[in-house]
């Protein structure tokens, strides 16, 4: 569907037709357009379109579709997708509540005030001036006490925002965490002190804090990106870690695909709620992935490798 104009469910279903998607129950799939919406759901058939001619390494596609592809087969694909998402805010809220009281546990020893401290924090972070744009002047830090300020506004009339900012002016920093995004989260992890990044990575199993750094911006992301009701199973990772280096497996990954971050989450969750049945869960919705007969998509796309099921991260 292309230009201005208005269209009717109906026209919005005979435009599909008329570009090849076949459709085995027009009533059911104008209800799918009323409730899902047709630009929601073209994110699902774009890959049913034909691919352009391109040069290597981009794909573009045209405005019919491949032969054997059917609206079901989107529908199958948005509905797989959803419960993506859901599995993925499920591990990315345990994951963030620990963080928080990781964060907040060990800052808090230091000040009860910790993060509005400058001299507690990375330097680069906390004293270092960005040096031109439209910040140009402030440091990081200073952003990110800005952007908490507007948490703490979007919160004021929560009682213990109100009772702490009346009594303090200012959030301890384990009231602070209730009232953070994982943005914020990890914004003040990336710009803590390396030693006490590294104490917190120690304790999830991983040599540096660095690691974990990538880790929670790239888990930001993908929350993002769950939160907003996009499409997970294919996303362009934009927020890259490096791929793990463990062992081959892990080193089999590619790190602009989905996969590789469930496969973090996982890692994150056996030590945050190691009877969770968040693993087992994942194992059968991949089970579950509607691959369509003319192979127009695949479980590939999302990045899962061949045997993946049998590693001991996931066994």
């Amino acid at each position: 569907m292309s230009g201005t104009d208005w269209k009717s469910f109906a026209d919005q279903l005979q435009i599909l037709k008329d570009r090849g998607l076949t459709v085995g129950d027009d009533t059911r799939a104008i209800s799918y357009l009323e409730k899902i919406g047709y630009y929601c759901l073209s994110g699902y058939w774009y890959p049913f379109r034909s691919p352009k001619a391109q040069p290597v390494g981009l794909v573009f596609r045209e405005d019919h579709f491949l032969p054997g592809s059917t609206f079901e087969d989107a529908v199958a694909l948005y509905a797989f997708d959803r419960k993506l998402r859901l599995l993925a805010l499920d591990a990315l809220e345990r994951i963030e509540r620990a963080i928080r009281v990781d964060v907040a546990h060990l800052l808090g020893r230091l000040d009860c005030f910790a993060q509005y401290d400058p001299a507690l924090l990375h330097g680069n972070f906390a004293r270092r001036a960005i040096p031109k744009g439209y910040n140009a002047g402030k440091t990081e830090h200073q952003l990110w006490l800005d952007h908490q300020d507007k948490l703490i506004h979007r919160s004021r009339k929560q009682h213990f925002v109100a009772h702490n900012m009346n009594k303090h002016g200012r959030l301890p920093i384990w009231v602070a965490i209730e009232i953070w995004d994982f943005g914020a989260l990890s914004r003040l992890f990336a710009g803590m002190n390396v030693k006490d990044q590294d104490v917190i990575a120690a304790s999830y199993g991983l040599g540096t804090g660095r690691e974990l750094e990538k880790w929670l911006r790239s888990l930001s992301y993908l929350r993002n990106v769950a939160a907003h009701h996009s499409r997970m199973w294919n996303v362009n990772v934009l927020e890259l870690s490096p791929v793990p280096q463990f062992d081959q497996n892990w080193q089999s990954l590619a790190n602009a695909r989905p996969f590789m971050y469930f496969c973090i989450m996982r890692f994150l969750l056996a030590r945050i709620s190691p009877n969770s049945s968040w693993g087992e869960r994942f194992k059968a919705l991949m089970a579950e992935f509607p691959e369509p007969a003319n192979k127009a998509v695949t479980a590939a796309d999302f990045g899962l490798i061949a045997g993946w099921e049998a590693w001991p991260l996931w066994a």
